[in-house]
């Protein structure tokens, strides 16, 4: 695990980031898992990456930490499906948005503050363009995760957070990680 985190005394607007590898599918469901533990109610959790880059298998990982017994798919015709669990899991697939307005139309802002756990595929293509001055509609305090692809199965995860409660949750996924690989 290579690891570019801030240090002890961080603005608000710094940026705190992670990189942990995944050798394969199971792996980054494990990852996923660990986060899923960490989670607390209004938790969100953006994903970002190509199509098979990992991004359903970890929600996947996530639902397991959440203790979510139902098989987890990607939502992409739905858009969001909702799964019980020791928090409610909101899983959001944005692929088929084309504009950021869409999200608002549709009335998903309550589930983004609410008692349980968005995890949103596609995540960039519900941000408004920073040109536009517009903020996403889930806010600034999310855990942001990319998905890059390596040789076969191996994907990096580059985790990076903004605020305090994703900030929370890269130090416990960072922490879990590094007494597994210790």
């Amino acid at each position: 695990m290579s690891s570019a985190r801030g240090g002890d005394a961080r603005s608000s607007a710094e940026r705190v980031s992670l990189d942990v590898p995944s050798e394969s599918v199971e792996q980054t469901r494990w990852l996923g898992a660990i986060l899923g533990g960490l989670l607390g109610p209004g938790d969100v959790v953006l994903l970002h990456g190509n199509l098979g880059a990992g991004k359903t298998a970890f929600t996947q990982g996530i639902g397991r930490g959440l203790g979510v017994a139902a098989t987890i798919n990607s939502p992409t015709f739905t858009i969001l499906k909702e799964y019980a669990g020791r928090l409610p899991l909101y899983h959001f697939d944005l692929y088929r948005i084309e504009d950021p307005g869409e999200l608002e139309a549709l009335g998903f802002a309550d589930y983004f503050a609410g008692e349980g756990v968005s995890v949103i595929e596609w995540a960039e293509r519900g941000e408004a363009d920073e040109a536009e001055g517009a903020d996403a509609p889930w806010g600034a305090d999310a855990l942001r995760v990319r998905f890059e692809r390596g040789a076969g199965t191996a994907r990096l995860l580059r985790v990076a957070a903004t605020g305090a409660s994703s900030r929370r949750l890269l130090d416990g996924l960072a922490d879990a990680v590094a007494r597994e690989v210790a």
